[in-house]
C-alpha cells in the first residue's frame, strides 16, 4: 500500500533526526503588477517559503519532510558552495532534490546561488537545470565595491555585468534577484540597485526585496526605497531585528518575527498597494545553535528549532491575511 503524505512526512523527520549584449536588447518594460494587479500565473505569489540556509542539518528528505510538516508551501533552496545543492552537482543533483520536495507537497519557486556573472564557471548550468525543472526565481550572490574606483566606474561595470547576466536569464526565462543586503556592497543602499536596474527588462534581473536590511540601512526612509525598486521586486526576503548595545558597540540583532522594530503592518501595507507579487522567503537568523548561520550540526534540539520555525510561520501568515495578500 501506498504511503500517505503523512506518512511520509513522519518517516522522513525521524530518518533525519538521527541522521555581449546591449541595454537595448533588454529594455524595461512595465511591470504588469504596476498596472493589472497581481496575476493568477505569477509564480508562487505570496507564498510562504522557508531559506533552506538554517536547515542545512538535514538531508533532502529530512529538510521535505520537516518543511512540510511546519506547514510551509516551498523551499528557497540553497544551490551554493555549502549549499543543499553544490553548483558542480547542479545537474546531477537539483533534480533529484526538487523531485523529493515535491513528493512532501511542496513548491521549488526559488533557488538561492552566488551567481554574479553571466560567465562563472556554473551559472549556466544552474539556470539551466533550474529553469528545465519549472523554477522560475533565483538569488543572486553579493556585489562587492572596488574601492581603488570611483562610485561612477564601479557602477558602470556593474551594469554591464547585470545586463550580461540577463541576457542569460532571458534564455532560461528566468528572474534574477539581487538582495539589498546592509554594508557597503553594491545595493545596500538600494539606489544603486536601482540605477543598475530600472532600464533592464524586470522579468530577468531585479531586487529579492530584504525589509530587514532595507530598514538597517535607513529606519524612516526605507519607504523610499522600496518605491523606487517596486516594479522590478519579483521575491522578498521576511526576518525581524532591532539593535542592541555590545562591547564591540552596536549591532542589528535579528528576533523572531514581531519582536523586532520592523513595521511590517505599513510594509505589507505597501507590497499591497503597489501590487507587488511574488514569493515569500523566511530566513531564521536568530539562535538556533549554530543552524542559523549555515551549520551542518546544531547543538538544539530538531524538536526545539521546529517549534521557532513554526512559530515564526503562523506569524507571518497572520500578517498577510491581515493585509489582504493570499496565494
Amino acid at each position: 500500500m501506498k504511503n500517505t503524505r503523512r506518512d511520509f512526512i513522519r518517516q522522513s523527520v525521524l530518518a533525519a533526526a538521527g541522521a555581449t549584449v546591449s541595454l537595448d536588447a533588454l529594455a524595461h518594460v512595465p511591470s504588469v503588477y504596476a498596472t493589472s494587479g497581481p496575476s493568477a500565473l505569477v509564480a508562487g505569489a505570496y507564498s510562504v517559503n522557508v531559506f533552506s540556509k538554517s536547515l542545512h542539518w538535514l538531508d533532502w528528505a529530512g529538510l521535505a519532510a520537516a518543511v512540510a510538516e511546519m506547514g510551509f508551501d516551498g523551499i528557497d533552496l540553497t544551490v551554493r558552495p555549502n549549499g543543499h545543492v553544490v553548483p558542480e552537482r547542479v545537474a546531477e543533483d537539483l533534480p533529484k532534490a526538487v523531485e523529493i520536495i515535491k513528493k512532501a507537497g511542496l513548491k521549488v519557486y526559488m533557488i538561492t546561488t552566488a551567481i554574479t556573472k553571466a560567465d562563472e564557471p556554473h551559472t549556466e548550468a544552474i539556470l539551466k537545470t533550474a529553469s528545465s525543472l519549472g523554477i522560475a526565481y533565483y538569488r543572486m550572490g553579493w556585489i562587492e565595491y572596488d574601492a581603488k574606483k570611483s562610485m561612477e566606474e564601479n557602477l558602470k561595470i556593474i551594469q554591464t555585468q547585470l545586463v550580461k547576466l540577463a541576457a542569460l536569464n532571458k534564455k532560461y526565462n528566468m528572474h534574477g534577484g539581487y538582495q539589498n543586503h546592509s554594508g557597503a556592497n553594491f545595493g545596500s543602499p538600494v539606489w544603486d540597485l536601482w540605477m543598475n536596474t530600472k532600464d533592464i527588462d524586470p522579468r530577468w534581473i531585479g531586487s529579492q526585496y530584504d525589509i530587514l536590511h532595507a530598514t538597517v540601512e535607513g529606519a524612516n526612509s526605507w519607504p523610499l526605497g522600496l518605491n523606487l525598486l517596486k516594479n522590478h521586486v519579483r521575491t522578498m526576503d521576511i526576518k525581524d531585528f532591532h539593535w542592541s548595545k555590545t562591547d564591540t558597540g552596536w549591532k542589528a540583532e535579528v528576533v523572531p518575527l514581531g519582536e523586532g522594530m520592523i513595521d511590517y503592518k505599513r510594509y505589507l501595507g505597501l507590497i499591497k498597494e503597489y501590487n507587488i507579487a511574488g514569493p515569500f522567503s523566511l530566513h531564521f537568523e536568530y539562535d538556533l545553535g549554530g543552524a542559523e548561520s549555515g551549520g551542518k550540526t546544531t547543538t538544539m534540539k530538531p524538536e526545539e528549532i521546529f517549534t521557532k520555525l513554526k512559530r515564526d510561520i503562523l506569524t507571518f501568515r497572520s500578517w498577510i491575511r491581515n493585509a489582504g495578500l493570499t496565494s
